[in-house]
């Protein structure tokens, strides 16, 4: 997948190294907005080598399957974001955890909701999964509208799933199977 999936209000592709200092900017911006929900990130992070490195190691990571980080564009083609298939396991499982953020300044726009759209259209028809699961904190109302549109199923409360921000954070568990995701 070069060209990328295009939805109703932009499209996904893959990122790679090229687009770090692209993806930096956009990071950059939004690293007030995004802290509240993120995990805690070392100062390198926040470089152009550091963002190179996490582009090459997710470029590998697509070339294995094991994992698929997506540029969240526009329909003008401006990056705005990120939607990411990680933690592919394969074998009797086929499962991935669906992950994504937008610009804080584009949030509303139905952006994430196309990009998680074709990332999950991505994962069941392209890189053969068989499950796809998304955990979003409580307070996050706004991912889990995202999460409800999208047809993923509830299914129960996880409590101190994730080290969100320097504090273990209960996450809504939610997931979708391939059969789901055709009917």
């Amino acid at each position: 997948m070069t060209k990328g999936l295009t939805g109703d209000v932009g499209f996904i592709k893959l990122l790679g190294p090229d687009d770090a200092a692209e993806y930096l900017d956009v990071l950059r911006r939004n690293r007030e907005f995004l802290q509240p929900y993120e995990p805690a990130r070392p100062d390198a992070y926040w470089t152009l080598d550091g963002q190179r490195e996490q582009l090459e190691l997710a470029a590998r990571e697509a070339e294995a399957g094991t994992g698929f980080a997506f540029g969240i564009y526009e329909a003008g083609g401006s990056l705005v974001g990120r939607v990411a298939l990680a933690n592919v396991v394969r074998k009797a499982w086929q499962n991935a955890t669906l992950g994504y953020w937008v610009d804080g300044d584009r949030n509303g726009r139905g952006l994430a909701t196309t990009a998680s759209r074709l990332a999950l259209r991505f994962a069941f028809e392209d890189a053969g999964l068989h499950r796809v699961q998304a955990g979003v904190m409580p307070r996050n109302t706004r991912s889990i509208r995202v999460i409800e549109k999208l047809g993923m199923r509830f299914e129960g409360l996880t409590e101190r799933y994730l080290l969100i921000n320097g504090v273990w954070e209960d996450h809504r568990m939610y997931a979708i199977t391939r059969e789901e995701w055709q009917s």
